[in-house]
């Protein structure tokens, strides 16, 4: 300022020009980097009093200007300080409480004395100003549960109406969802103002950022939820058929399945899944009544035609002698009382559940598994109540019910969404294909645990194919029969075999040097080429995306946000750089300061396993990292 004989210095301050146009402050001025393009703009105090002043203007045109700057600006932490200490939350309240005014037309006519434009499109003021209140917010000064009622509800009647502007509906559903996680208070303002039918109908529409949002805040609500709350909300949801649609409209859509909306969907398969945890964990209780009729079905259902006519002429003894008989071919090991094999927990009332489903719902399957095995004396004979106890384990084992949801993860099954009863229609298949694998190894009972050793590898096998059906699962499970596992096991243990021969591995001595070379330039290329990042903080998973590349001469680090869609954006646009010879260390896991800032628990496993932060300069600042896989 002095150079260029500027007054009052202090109403100015330095910019960066490219990327989100941070503010330099004492704070982050060592993180200026040679070659960073700086310019001389109003200083973030007097750029948010006219800010302020603007967005209350009488002028349609600088008032939409004006919250269009602030929705840009307020992604500086500098700046969104100095204007939420003017109290610039407040007005942005009442814009929104007010929008009503702004969306009865579609057009609102600008200032006849201004240099118009004309005419400001309906919702076009209101969207942003709901975009600068997200971006105040993400800083975290002020709390959500802060809010009014009165302006909760407001931005909950946007996303309730039919004649609003997708963007408004959009930045809506995004501040519900983050309201949702900070107090159960708002999680049940949201919960009764928002119905479940009322995001049904968001998911149904053809625009896909509005599906995305609302399959967020549905997901906020599922996390949020009680176990009992859940169970409520997932059962109505499937009385409305989501999976179908989901199925049908977003796996199946003519548009590529984005990232967020794959990890959306396995939280909610995961959701689901786990509730059959509670069964799962719950041990029989050999004095419930209910509990012993299930048992009680399963045997009627087997021997109902043997035992029905003459069981009430014969005596309490034989009567209890006979049932334990049919219990023992039922393959119960504690035939005299069964209800003992189902005291291990997990799998627990489960294991029970699923067979009385089979029974039931498959009544010739099950029939003909118990008869088939129930008239063998060769010592080989399935055992269907020990066999369906292991499978239920292996089954929640596979499908990790009772686990956490990873905060990452976006492996869900495509068939998952196909078929209600999802769980117990995959027991059903796998239980005869246990009967069928016990057949073709011949086995006998001290062969059980490797019968179900190899029916485990069958599952996973097929599910890493992911199957898009039941049908599909059942026939590709079993065309696996136990000769190809056979052969893919001696495949698999030739090539480990070819790999430990003494010549492979003189050859490998030989070849290393080269193939270590070869290694780190395909490195290389790769860290050339860039990965895309995901911001997550400890509130929610982001939506927010960061890339980062080496620069083809292998001296910098060019790093910068990006918007959804970019795929490999030139370097030129990544405006954060790192010199390679300011790095001082590579830091994993537990290590990293972005996993220590995060809640502890097991929820957070998958990203202590993917975390890596980057320290760098005198001043050892780090470029904190989570990696998209473990492979990556």
């Amino acid at each position: 300022c002095c150079r260029w004989s500027l007054p009052n210095a202090e109403r100015y301050a330095l910019q960066y020009v490219d990327g989100r146009q941070t503010y330099i402050t004492e704070s982050n001025r060592g993180e200026i980097k040679n070659g960073s393009i700086l310019r001389l703009t109003t200083s973030p105090d007097q750029e948010a009093e006219r800010l302020y002043s603007g967005i209350q203007s009488n002028n349609l045109d600088v008032k939409t200007d004006s919250l269009k700057k602030l929705a840009s600006l307020s992604q500086d932490v500098t700046f969104a300080q100095e204007f939420i200490n003017r109290n610039g939350l407040k007005q942005i309240f009442y814009i929104v409480e007010e929008g009503n005014a702004l969306l009865t037309c579609r057009y609102v006519a600008a200032s006849p004395c201004a240099s118009s434009r004309g005419k400001v499109p309906r919702g076009e003021m209101l969207a942003h100003t709901l975009k600068a209140f997200m971006e105040l917010m993400e800083h975290d000064f002020v709390s959500w549960e802060t809010l009014s009622a009165a302006f909760i509800k407001k931005v909950v009647s946007y996303v309730n109406m039919n004649a609003v502007d997708a963007s408004v509906q959009q930045l809506s559903l995004s501040i519900l969802e983050n309201m949702v996680p900070t107090s159960h208070l708002l999680f049940e303002l949201v919960k009764k103002e928002v119905t479940l039918d009322r995001l049904l109908t968001h998911l149904q529409v053809t625009n896909a950022q509005l599906q995305l949002k609302a399959m967020a805040l549905l997901i906020a609500l599922l996390l949020a939820a009680t176990d009992a709350e859940r169970r409520d909300m997932m059962d109505y949801l499937r009385e409305k058929n989501i999976r179908q649609f989901i199925h049908k409209n977003i796996i199946h859509s003519s548009e590529p399945l984005g990232d967020e909306m794959a990890h959306y969907l396995y939280v909610l398969q995961s959701v689901s899944l786990n509730l059959c945890e509670d069964r799962m964990r719950t041990s029989m209780d050999p004095y419930s009544q209910e509990q012993r009729e299930l048992l009680q079905s399963l045997r009627q259902t087997a021997f109902e035609s043997e035992s029905e006519a003459p069981a009430s002429n014969f005596s309490t003894e034989r009567r209890r002698s006979l049932c334990a008989k049919e219990f023992r071919k039922l393959g119960f090991m504690n035939n005299s009382n069964p209800a003992e094999d189902l005291r291990r927990s997990p799998p627990g009332l489960l294991a029970l559940d699923n067979m009385v489903y089979f029974s039931r719902h498959t009544p010739s399957a099950y029939g003909r598994f118990v008869l088939e095995n129930s008239s063998r004396e060769d010592k080989h004979e399935c055992p269907f109540a020990r066999s369906s106890i292991q499978l239920t384990l292996i089954l929640c084992e596979i499908l990790h019910v009772g686990e956490p949801c990873s905060e990452t993860a976006q492996a869900f099954y495509p068939m998952f969404f196909g078929q209600d009863h999802f769980f117990e229609e995959l027991f059903c298949i796998c239980i005869q294909l246990v009967n069928k694998t016990w057949k073709e190894m011949r086995a006998t009972q001290e062969d059980f645990d490797k019968v179900l050793q190899v029916v485990r590898e069958q599952i996973t096998r097929t599910l890493s194919l992911k199957p898009t059906s039941l049908e599909l699962f059942k026939t590709r499970v079993n065309a696996l029969n136990y000769s190809e596992i056979l052969k893919l096991r001696q495949t698999e243990r030739l090539h480990q075999e070819e790999t430990l021969a003494v010549p492979v591995l003189e050859l490998r001595q030989r070849l290393k040097p080269e193939l270590l070379e070869l290694i780190r330039q395909q490195r290389l290329l790769h860290l050339c080429e860039g990965t895309l990042f995901r911001k997550i903080s400890s509130r929610r998973r982001q939506d927010k995306l960061w890339y980062c590349r080496l620069s083809p001469n292998h001296k910098v680090l060019h790093y910068g946000d990006v918007e959804e869609g970019v795929q490999s954006p030139p370097i030129e646009s990544l405006p954060e750089k790192i010199p390679v010879a300011d790095m001082k260390v590579l830091l994993v896991g537990k290590e990293c300061s972005h996993t220590k800032e995060k809640s502890s628990g097991k929820q957070n496993k998958d990203v202590l396993e993917l975390a890596f932060s980057i320290v760098y300069d005198v001043e050892e600042y780090c470029l904190n990292f989570i990696a998209p896989t473990r492979y990556e």
